[in-house]
Order: structure tokens, then C-alpha cells, then sequence
């Protein structure tokens, strides 16, 4: 099913000109009995920012009472209050307080760091199954969602949609993979199409307060935590890292040519160096120890997904409330 057409990259599909990485086979079953689990850790994990919870103006209908007043000609019979009426004598009506519709926007990472797994899936895969899950829940009670591609070229964006039409959005926006890897004559790849340039989007696009889901590996360095900290000023955030165990240390294995998946950089890496290793493995826990500093000063929950591990179970972990 084709979502609607990117407002950043007019004429193409959201999700157009990304490629299917070797050894992709998406996220895999996806119970809807454990979904329904999921909804209440949301709710509570997020701050209870979720459809149903925020009051409109005025009255209309919901589940909240707002007042009851006497009965006036043009009113809706059946909102008369049997109870009130009986009481004195005279025809009572009860209005409710209208329960606004929340937009929630799934930003999910696609740039080519993506394509990496060693485990059970590759990151695109559990990047996926989360955004998948994420639209569910974001959707129920009426709730409208919406996804921005971020790492691919133009920033796609597909308009919030309501019910099944927004998982089917998010579907359909991550079918086709991930963005090409940037070596080649696609040279480095385009910061302005990074993760920091679709949180900004989200940003100016948003009209009042709701809900961003951001699905990442965050290995990106282009700013994207002062965007993520002003966006925590407005919105609920829940941050969900993908990552993969290899990332965090390296295996001896000798000599090694390595590439950097986002600007197409070239290494040879003597992997048999002790210390090397070590200073890798010291680099990248610190790494990851700023990634949770940088979620706290934005005041988003955060959820560690590895692709080693049942990514499903791993999203209900990081969803209880803390």
C-alpha cells in the first residue's frame, strides 16, 4: 500500500529510494494480545500524554462531566439526567468535557547505520516492529499519527492519519529498507536529511502538545540533542535506541577494512590489538553513557532494544514505568 505522497520530496511515496539491506527480514510476528499489554505502560511511562487524556475547550461530548444544567429547547434528549430531573422536578441535561484528539509523530532512523545486525535481526528490523507497535498504541482511543523518515533524502513525511490507517502509514513508509550507503558516487551523506533536520521538522510541523516517538540508533553527530531538549519543552518523548552487541566491543580477528555505513569512510583495523579494543570498547560505553544523559536533559523515556534479544518483550521492559 502506498502512503501518501512526502511534502519533502514532492512526487515520490514516503519511503521512495530506499533499498532492502541484505539479510533484512523485518521484524517478525507481532502478537496483538501483547500489544494490548503494552497500552497501559505507555500511558504511564509517557505521563498519561495519550488520546482521551487532554480536556478541549468547551463541552462536547466525553467521559469527564462538566456540568448539569437545566434543560433548554434544542437540547439532545438523550443527554437528559434521569436522576437530576427526578430530583427537581424540572428536565436536566449533562454535558461532558470533550476529550481532544492527540497527534502523535513517529520518527524513525533510516540512514544506512540502520542496515546493521549481527544477532537475531538487523537494526532496521526492530527499528521497524517498534515504530509498528508504537503506531498502535499512539492510535487507540482515536489518536492521529503520523511518520518522518529521518537519514533519507528530503526528510519524507506522511500526514497523521487515525485508526489502521496510521500503522498501515508506517508500513508502508519502512518497506522499502533503508537509504543506500553513502560510498560511491553518492559521497557523504546529506546532514541535512539527519536525524537532527527530521526532529526539527516534527517540530515546526506540530501545532500543540502531543506525543514524538523517536526510533534510532542515534550514532548520528549532527545536533539532534539541543532539537530533542526543545522538543521535550513541548511534547511527551519516548526515545527508542536499536542497537547490536557487536557495536559495543570489537572481536579479534586481525586486519579488518571497515566502513563507516553514514559518510562512506574507509578504516583498516588491526583487530588483534589489545589495546585498541580496549580503547574502543571505553569509547563506546561512553558514548552510550552520554546518549542517557542526553535523553534525561530532554526528559524523554528511554527504551534499549537490542537485536540480540526478543524486541518485543525488550519495548514492554523499557515501556514499565520506572
Amino acid at each position: 500500500m502506498a502512503a501518501a505522497a512526502s511534502t519533502g520530496a514532492v512526487g515520490h511515496r514516503i519511503g521512495a529510494g530506499l533499498q532492502r539491506p541484505p539479510g533484512a527480514q523485518g521484524p517478525g510476528p507481532i502478537p496483538s494480545a501483547l500489544v494490548q499489554g503494552l497500552a497501559l505502560r505507555l500511558e504511564q511511562r509517557v505521563g498519561g500524554l495519550l488520546p482521551g487524556e487532554h480536556r478541549a475547550a468547551g463541552t462536547g461530548s466525553g467521559t469527564e462531566l462538566a456540568q448539569i444544567r437545566p434543560y433548554r429547547p434544542g437540547d439532545d434528549p438523550r443527554s437528559l439526567d434521569a436522576a437530576a430531573s427526578a430530583r427537581t422536578g424540572v428536565p436536566h441535561v449533562r454535558e461532558h468535557v470533550p476529550e481532544r484528539v492527540l497527534t502523535s509523530w513517529i520518527v524513525v532512523d533510516v540512514s544506512p547505520s540502520m542496515a546493521f545486525g549481527t544477532a537475531l535481526r538487523l537494526k532496521s528490523d526492530v527499528a521497524q516492529g517498534a515504530a509498528k507497535v508504537l503506531a498502535r498504541l499512539a492510535g487507540r482511543g482515536g489518536g492521529r499519527v503520523g511518520v518522518v523518515l529521518a537519514g533519507a533524502p528530503g526528510i519524507p513525511l506522511s500526514p497523521p492519519r487515525g485508526g489502521r490507517r496510521a500503522v498501515l502509514a508506517v508500513e508502508a513508509a519502512l518497506e522499502g529498507g533503508v537509504a543506500p550507503d553513502p560510498t560511491g558516487e553518492g559521497g557523504a551523506a546529506d546532514e541535512r536529511s539527519g536525524l537532527a533536520a527530521a526532529l526539527d521538522r516534527v517540530g515546526r510541523v506540530t501545532q500543540r502538545a502531543g506525543f514524538i516517538a523517536v526510533v534510532s540508533d542515534f550514532r548520528e553527530q549532527d545536533g539532534w540533542e539541543k532539537v530533542l531538549t526543545g522538543l521535550g519543552q513541548r511534547h511527551a518523548l519516548c526515545c527508542v535506541e536499536v542497537h547490536d552487541p557487536r557495536e559495543a566491543e570489537l572481536p579479534a580477528v586481525g586486519r579488518v577494512l571497515m566502513a563507516d555505513p553514514e559518510t562512506g569512510r574507509l578504516v583498516e583495523v588491526d583487530t588483534s590489538d589489545a589495546a585498541l579494543r580496549h580503547r574502543y570498547a571505553a569509547a563506546e560505553a561512553s558514548r552510550r553513557a552520554a546518549l542517557v544523559q542526553a535523553f534525561r536533559r530532554a526528559r524523554a523515556a528511554h527504551v534499549d532494544l537490542s537485536t540480540g534479544e526478543d524486541w518485543l518483550r525488550g519495548l514492554g521492559r523499557g515501556l514499565a514505568p520506572r
